[in-house]
């Protein structure tokens, strides 16, 4: 019966979780407000707040786990990929952590955590499943065919979906972070209001470039017949954006499942938190005969209840690593 501490820090979130034999007892989460003056992620500012966030977090979790730092058996942390700042503390304090209680360290794969976190609570997928998973910088459909065998089939050329939604935000002069924004203001306008083009991109991969300059180009050209466009039509604007983006992506997804004779589907990211993305896939089930798996809010976002769930398979496995360990900005699976 393991407990194991688990450390996330790829990005602005600083997150720790506790394990206990496969359940998540504690998942904190210390969000950065710093970075909505800036309009963007600041990585020198997010390595600073962690140092700060991450002793408290770790206190924090082991007493909502009602657990004491001499009763872990382990420690999981996020070796990559993310902001190398950022992953650095993270890193830094899981080794210190671990060389001071003499805990095993397990390194854990972001983007494959993210995927993992299906298997925190019921239902589960069964393999082999689909896995779309999309965030501010990765989207992928992932072939998972065992806890640590997956093979990415489709991914991004360029651009992330999440980017074309935070890029879309800030052309709309919405503040940071703007992605719930247009998923909040999406619910109140007409997602058929105005047509955006989907790139034509073959096989299952993904490009999302063109489409962000379109929407600049539109906006300023509906703005120099109308300044007040965007105000007015906010809402149609958002829905219609977010119309076309879930389209693009499910469109290649439909595609993999029919390629690939698999009707479990599930996505994963901090974009699955979109209730479109959600509310359509969850549609598609029963017209498509797919069981669909969406995990639970907390668990969409970056979070360390995924490293925990990815580091507690991985202990299960002996699969430790050592105190030369370091954090890695690029990392493939």
């Amino acid at each position: 019966m393991p407990i194991i501490l688990a450390i996330e820090s790829s990005c602005d979130e600083t997150s720790v979780a506790v394990c206990n034999n496969g359940k998540i007892t504690a998942n904190v989460i210390a969000n950065q407000t710093i970075h909505e003056n800036y309009g963007g992620v600041i990585p020198e500012l997010a390595s600073r707040v962690h140092q700060q966030n991450i002793v408290p977090a770790v206190q924090q979790a082991l007493a909502i786990a009602k657990v004491s730092k001499n009763e872990l058996n382990a420690v999981a942390f996020t070796r990559g990929p993310g902001l190398l700042g950022s992953l650095l503390v993270g890193v830094s304090f899981a080794k210190s952590f671990a060389l001071a209680l003499d805990l095993p360290l397990i390194a854990v794969n972001h983007m494959q955590a993210h995927i993992l976190a299906h298997f925190i609570d019921e239902p589960m997928p069964k393999f082999p499943f689909l896995c779309l998973t999309v965030s501010g910088g990765h989207t992928q459909i992932v072939l998972v065919k065992d806890y640590f065998d997956m093979e990415i089939v489709g991914e991004t050329l360029d651009d992330a979906a999440g980017e074309a939604f935070d890029k879309t935000a800030k052309i709309l002069n919405l503040p940071y972070p703007g992605g719930p924004l247009i998923d909040k203001y999406a619910k109140e306008g007409n997602p058929l209001a105005y047509k955006f083009p989907e790139p034509q991109i073959q096989g299952l991969d993904y490009s999302f470039s063109g489409f962000k300059t379109a929407i600049l180009y539109f906006i300023r050209n509906q703005e120099k017949a109308d300044p007040a466009f965007v105000e007015k039509h906010l809402a149609d604007i958002c829905a219609s954006v977010q119309y076309s983006i879930v389209n693009i992506l499910l469109n290649k997804l439909k595609k993999a499942a029919k390629e690939y004779q698999i009707t479990e589907i599930a996505i994963a990211g901090g974009v699955s938190a979109n209730s479109g993305l959600r509310n359509t896939l969850l549609a598609m089930e029963e017209s498509h005969g797919w069981k669909v798996y969406i995990p639970a809010f907390q668990y969409c976002t970056d979070n360390a209840g995924m490293i925990a769930i990815a580091g507690y398979h991985q202990f299960l496995k002996g699969n430790f690593v050592g105190q030369k360990v370091s954090p890695m900005a690029r990392m493939n699976f």
